[in-house]
């Protein structure tokens, strides 16, 4: 494993995801932040922006025509989706990329454009690697530009990519119910995200039509070798962080509920960041809390022939910055949990 020092550029360094990444690369030992760029806050300190990081030595925040690449290794891309494409394809070649906006997740161009409008970088979208290390890590390894995966899909990918890999459940019967943090929405000012919004209840949205479906179906069809839709509905509770994902499926071929988990337990073994509960422990997102985990669980149901899959994490790590971390640590050769081997906040 390399040591060297690379530096880091973020782009909309003034998000969610731009705060947890500076979070995270501060400890990072062959990290440095050479430049954080943030429209509407040019010009401001990230102190201003983010007090929790005031102790943390940064330089202003810029507009992204403000830095000089000539002097950038790697740069984590936290933009809304849309605005990435043009970026990236000016960006110099030698620099690795990694998005973690839509941009760049779903192959298919035409599938991008049917859920987010035109794609301005097709010929680059055949480079990008989905960025989802338990599963690509080989060609996260070899590649220049990652769409690093949705919060929702790495929670839902994660447990269930092995059981469909061998058979184990109906492809055509996966029923998903998510539920995210509010933090999940991003930190843009939006009615439907103030505290009398979302306080004290619990609200469905995207019903049938959430844009992190076709991203799910993408690689969960690769893992079954064959086209399949699921049913996924998401569901935003007045917490700031995590995902819970409940899914619910129907075993195949014999197939019991010791089957799914041990094959989970046979694939994630060996994995820095994935931990399948044992017995029948409940995996909560108090429990991966400003962690970069996944904890997996497999229950039988009450009705015959059906298993309750239950996954856990914190949206904005292992859903996002933490996540963006792993695929740097691979494509730069750093040992794959540095900077991001922090334990689970609890209580």
């Amino acid at each position: 494993m390399t040591t060297q020092s690379i530096n880091i550029a973020i782009l909309g360094a003034s998000g969610y995801t731009g705060a947890e990444l500076i979070r995270l690369l501060a400890l990072h030992p062959n990290s440095n932040i050479k430049a954080l760029s943030a429209e509407r806050r040019a010009g401001e300190d990230v102190s201003l922006v983010f007090p929790h990081l005031s102790g943390v030595e940064l330089s202003r925040l810029q507009r992204v025509n403000e830095i000089d690449f000539d002097e950038i290794d790697v740069v984590f891309c936290c933009l809304p989706h849309g605005t990435t494409h043009e970026i990236v394809s000016n960006l110099p070649e030698r620099i690795k990329v990694i998005d973690l906006s839509p941009d760049f997740r779903l192959s298919n161009v035409a599938n991008y454009e049917a859920w987010y409008g035109p794609h301005k970088a097709p010929r680059l979208q055949e480079t990008a690697i989905y960025g989802l290390p338990e599963i690509r890590r080989g060609m996260i390894q070899r590649a220049r530009l990652i769409g690093n995966p949705g919060c929702y899909p790495t929670s839902v990918i994660l447990p269930l990519a092995p059981i469909l890999k061998y058979d184990q459940i109906e492809e055509d019967r996966i029923v998903i119910d998510s539920k995210s943090g509010v933090s999940g929405a991003g930190r843009a000012e939006k009615e439907a995200n103030l505290y009398c919004e979302v306080a004290e209840g619990i609200h469905a949205y995207g019903v049938g039509s959430h844009r992190h479906m076709p991203e799910i179906e993408q690689e969960l069809s690769l893992a079954a070798g064959k086209d399949l839709k699921v049913s996924f509905t998401p569901h935003l509770v007045p917490m700031s962080r995590g995902i819970l994902s409940t899914i619910y499926v129907c075993l195949k071929n014999g197939r019991t509920v010791s089957d799914l988990r041990e094959n989970l337990v046979t694939q994630y073994r060996n994995e820095p960041f994935i931990r399948v509960l044992e017995s029948d422990a409940l995996p909560a997102t108090r429990h991966v809390r400003g962690s970069n985990y996944c904890m997996i669980n497999v229950f039988k149901d009450r009705l015959s022939g059906r298993a309750i899959i239950l996954s856990v994490i914190d949206n904005l790590v292992k859903g996002a910055s933490g996540q963006a971390i792993q695929n740097m640590n691979i494509m730069c050769d750093f040992d794959e949990d540095t900077g991001i081997a922090q334990q689970p906040l609890f209580p």
